[in-house]
């Protein structure tokens, strides 16, 4: 009788223990998973025709915002891109919404894209903040670290039957950590308030697809549909869906693009991004061995806001690429309002292989 008591009690007070663990976790201090915005675009190409790249073939970062254009995609290709902006001082609120991304002079993406796939890295949130603050007269310390990083594969196809019509998929693969600390100093010695030292694993999709008809190319990508991340001592948390759907009209050497973005199942969050781009290639004569070379000069120009009301909520887009036979290098700029001080500026190195 005895042993069937404690076979019942036991699970109880196990099952209480954990309970009481778990009530004992402080929250989680970030407000929401919400990476794939305007702020946050990976590649100058992108960024410097308006924010959003749906519908242009001619960037090696096509996996990011359409990867269904790597169905164009005849080479193989590497490039990374990097961000050079001023150290800013980062509130803690503006931390904790995670919509932020490497601040400083720091690598953000690295791609491999060959015919029809693509593999690529994505450091998707790097985030540190320590502060003092005062509050009802007690004096608080308080430290956060997040790291967020992605592994992604992508496949493209396009079928003979309809040419027109190519598709894509995006597997990605997230891990991270966090780790936040909050303290009360008092005469001198530090209290712990909080501490939360946990990893996270995820795992989320994409889908993206391109019409060609003529001088016009439709396309849209649906982002995050299905997400998951798992905390070690937290629920389950789903990353901020999105959708986005553009088109573009390209003759000889000049582009001209619209498109629009927008949140799924939340409340609407929409931007608008406008962008053109121009070209001019040309060849050097041929040398001894019969060999000539290649350059090609792109100049791009956008923008992009929520509402267009007044100058200072539009962010204004421009840049520049040169190709060198295989070399490709390329540069961006934004700012809201047209101040130019203000300005963020994002680059990108790569290397085409035939």
């Amino acid at each position: 009788m005895k042993r069937k008591r404690l076979a019942i009690i036991l699970p109880v007070l196990v099952l209480g223990i954990l309970n009481l663990m778990s009530q004992s976790l402080p929250s989680l201090p970030i407000q929401g998973y919400d990476y794939h915005i305007p702020d946050n675009v990976v590649s100058p190409i992108t960024l410097g025709m308006g924010g959003i790249n749906l519908t242009n073939a001619a960037d090696y970062f096509t996996s990011y915002d359409n990867p269904a254009l790597l169905a164009e995609n005849t080479g193989t290709a590497f490039a990374t891109s990097f961000k050079l902006a001023k150290s800013e001082n980062m509130s803690f609120s503006d931390a904790i919404k995670v919509s932020n991304l490497l601040r400083d002079k720091q690598f953000m993406y690295y791609t491999l894209i060959t015919k029809n796939a693509a593999w690529s890295y994505h450091p998707v949130s790097s985030t540190h903040v320590s502060r003092i603050y005062n509050s009802n007269s007690v004096q608080y310390s308080e430290y956060y670290d997040y790291q967020l990083d992605k592994l992604q594969l992508s496949l493209a196809a396009k079928d003979e039957k309809y040419s027109k019509l190519a598709g894509v998929l995006n597997i990605k693969y997230l891990t991270g950590r966090l780790v936040y600390l909050k303290e009360r100093i008092s005469y001198g010695n530090m209290i712990r308030e909080d501490f939360i030292d946990n990893k996270v694993k995820g795992i989320s999709g994409d889908m993206g697809f391109t019409w060609d008809e003529g001088n016009f190319t439709w396309g849209t990508c649906f982002y995050d549909l299905l997400s998951g991340l798992w905390w070690e001592d937290y629920g389950t948390k789903s990353l901020q869906r999105r959708a986005a759907f553009g088109f573009q009209y390209a003759a000889d050497n000049l582009a001209l693009m619209g498109s629009v973005q927008g949140r799924i199942s939340s409340t609407p969050e929409t931007t608008y991004h406008f962008g053109m781009v121009r070209n001019w290639t040309w060849k050097t004569d041929a040398d001894n061995n019969g060999k000539s070379t290649e350059q090609n000069l792109i100049i791009r120009a956008g923008l992009f806001s929520k509402d267009f009301n007044g100058t200072q909520n539009i962010s204004y887009t421009l840049g520049s690429g040169y190709n060198y036979n295989m070399f490709r290098v390329d540069f961006a700029m934004t700012n809201e309002g047209m101040m130019l001080r203000d300005s963020r500026y994002l680059f990108s190195v790569g290397v085409g292989i035939q």
